[in-house]
This record gives C-alpha cells, structure tokens and sequence, in this order.
C-alpha cells in the first residue's frame, strides 16, 4: 500500500505531514501505519522514512479544524526510533511552523496578502498557536531567505506564536525547589508553559547549562532521573520519554555553536541545553523556549536567578545552535498572553510512501 505525504522542514527539524483523509482516525492503527513507514523498530530506521534523529523522527496528522476561530487541527506523533512506538502526548513548534506553510501551500487557508496568519490547535495538547507566513506579494513561496540558529539554508519566514502558553505556570505552585534524584538534591524550576518542563540550575548541578553536545549526552541518564523525579509532582504519573521536557540552564559565557560559530557572553541571556526524547537537542525545541521564557518571568525562577530578576520583553536563550530570541507578550501577572518565535519552513518533497502490509496496519 501507499499512502500520499508531504516532508517538510520546520525550524531545526522535520516532519512528514499527512492529510487527515488519507490516514486512519483509530490512534492504534496509525501507530501502526507510522511504525511500518517510519522503520521505528529499526535504531537506524533504514527500512522507512524515519530519520533516526528525534528531531527528525517526527510526524502530524493536518486537517481543517471544525472549532470556531481554528483553521486547522493537527495530531503530533514523535515517533521512536528502534522501539516501534509512537510518542503521542507532547507538541513540536518546529513542526507547528512546516504545518503553517503547509496549509497555506496546500489551499487549507487562503492567501491574505504579504503575510498569511494561520490559527492551529495541537489536538494532543490543546494548545492554539498562530503561524504567520511571509507570502509577499500575496504569493506563496517554496524557497526564502530566513534562516535559524542550527542551519545556514534558508526558508520560507514564519512567526510562530503560542496563544496563552501558561494559564497555570508553577504546577507545584513554587517557583524554585530542591528535587530529590537518588541521593543528590538538584534545585529545579518545573514549569508548564507550551509543554510541561524540568530546568536544572546548571552551576548548582555542577555543569555551566553551555556544555557541548557530547558532554550533555553524558549527563542522558542523570537528566532522564530528574524528569522520571519531577513527573509524578507535575502531575504526569507516567513519565515517559517525551514529557517532562528537561534540560540545564545557566549563566550566559563564550562558546562556539555546531557550526562554528563563536558566541560571545554578551550576545545572549542565558545557556539552555535541553533533551529532545533521550538525546541533547541540537538547538532547542520551540516549546522548550517557550517554557525557558515563561520561567524567565518569575521570580526566583532558575532562569530569573540567572537574568538577575523576572526578564523583559525579549529572552536570548544561548543554544548550541545559536542564539534564539523569544518575545513575551500581553504580560499579566507574570504570565505570557503570547509568546513569538521567527522561523523559517520548508516545503521539501510531496511523495507516496510505500508501507509494508507486515507492519500490521489496518485501516
């Protein structure tokens, strides 16, 4: 069998998007169907589609919203790599950008001009986002200029907006807390802002939150322990892989990005180094600075320590990627009304995916 889907990049990632008509609505049949084009029982996923990154591992299900004010709905699926799951209680705002261009590339919402906004609902988690698509001269383009901290190709600009991120930020009402990880006490800040997330007060872990990638691969087990320790206070009995997020966040000092790049300490905020599924992010995950801006807002956060007090505006979040920007508005409270990040997507392939029957899809 084949089924019709579009490869799309969005941000630091990338997505195959499929049509909600083309795949099955039962969630266990489109676990199935995933698996089989993805190759996920495979850790290398070379008999599938998958990209055996987790930035690259991931999927969603598009289609024209019935709710009021949405004009698409779209399921995320981070799909596993070599153990033929699918991951479905998280949100990707990196994917959140490709289903931008998407809909707008493919007539789900029509052209209104130099700039094109797309209203999303993330059905796995409810959040609403917006996706403003530079379509100049009211055109939509395949190619563009603007790029992001991780990658020097271009795409086509998008502001990703997440509408009322942090109606509850402090699921355990407490801004800062020591969080018992076998017999080390880890201070932390556990916020749900775009995702529920875990950020460690790097300097009192004795890490610095700016670690090159290798050594933050080293520290997986222990940043796995600390989400497992955080879940069950956030409210997530079942920790899984995805959910809590969790990373390191530190005082801001010179390093040099994956590409080269040097960064100098003035040019940024604060060090971020967050997991993506069980692996260090190679830039950051959109709700990711999300949360990291949230948290920056609060005082006595693990981020508000570091920025010397609840931050402004803007947060420059020093990723090994670059430097990402993140704009907090509509403040009320300490709490984002709006949270912005520039993108950039990419429409890459429109392809049939040809899916092995032994991978126990039904429809």
């Amino acid at each position: 069998m084949h089924i019709p889907a579009t490869l799309v990049r969005g941000g630091t990632s990338k997505c195959w998007l499929f049509n909600q008509v083309d795949v099955p609505t039962d969630r266990a049949a489109l676990e199935r169907l995933l698996v089989a084009a993805y190759g996920a029982g495979d850790p290398v996923e070379l008999d599938g589609v998958g990209g055996a990154t987790p930035t690259t591992s991931k999927a969603a299900v598009v289609g024209v919203s019935p709710a009021p004010g949405v004009d698409v709905d779209y399921l995320f699926a981070q799909v596993g790599i070599g153990t033929g799951t699918v991951e479905w209680t998280s949100n990707c705002g990196n994917c959140a950008t490709g289903v931008a261009l998407y809909a707008v590339s493919k007539g789900l919402v029509p052209v209104t001009g130099d700039r094109t906004r797309v209203v999303m609902r993330n059905t796995n988690t409810g959040a609403v986002l917006e996706g403003t698509v530079d379509t100049p001269g009211g055109v939509v383009r395949h190619f563009g200029r603007q790029t992001v901290p991780g990658t020097r190709a271009g795409g086509v600009g998008v502001d990703l907006a997440f509408r009322d991120p942090a109606r509850s930020p402090l699921p355990t009402g407490r801004a800062v807390q020591e969080l018992r990880v076998g017999s080390e006490p880890v201070r932390v800040s556990m916020v749900a802002a775009g995702a529920p997330v875990v950020l460690v007060d790097a300097v009192r872990a004795g890490r610095t939150g700016a670690e090159p990638l290798p050594r933050v691969s080293a520290d997986v087990p222990w940043l796995r322990a600390v989400r497992h320790a955080a879940a069950p206070l956030m409210g997530l009995p079942v920790p899984g892989d995805a959910v809590p997020k969790v990373g390191l966040v530190g005082p801001p000092v010179a390093y040099t990005t994956t590409l080269g790049d040097a960064v100098d300490a003035g040019e940024y905020d604060v060090s971020v180094r967050m997991l993506s599924m069980n692996a260090p992010h190679p830039a950051i995950g959109l709700t990711s600075a999300v949360a990291v801006a949230s948290a920056g807002l609060l005082e006595g956060s693990v981020v508000a320590r570091v920025t010397g007090g609840p931050s402004a505006e803007w947060l420059r979040l020093g990723t090994p990627a670059g430097v990402v920007a993140v704009r907090c508005s509509d403040v009320r409270g300490g709490v984002p009304g709006r949270v912005t990040v520039r993108r950039a997507a990419r429409l890459l392939a429109d392809a049939r995916i040809y899916v092995p029957e032994t991978g126990g899809y039904a429809a």
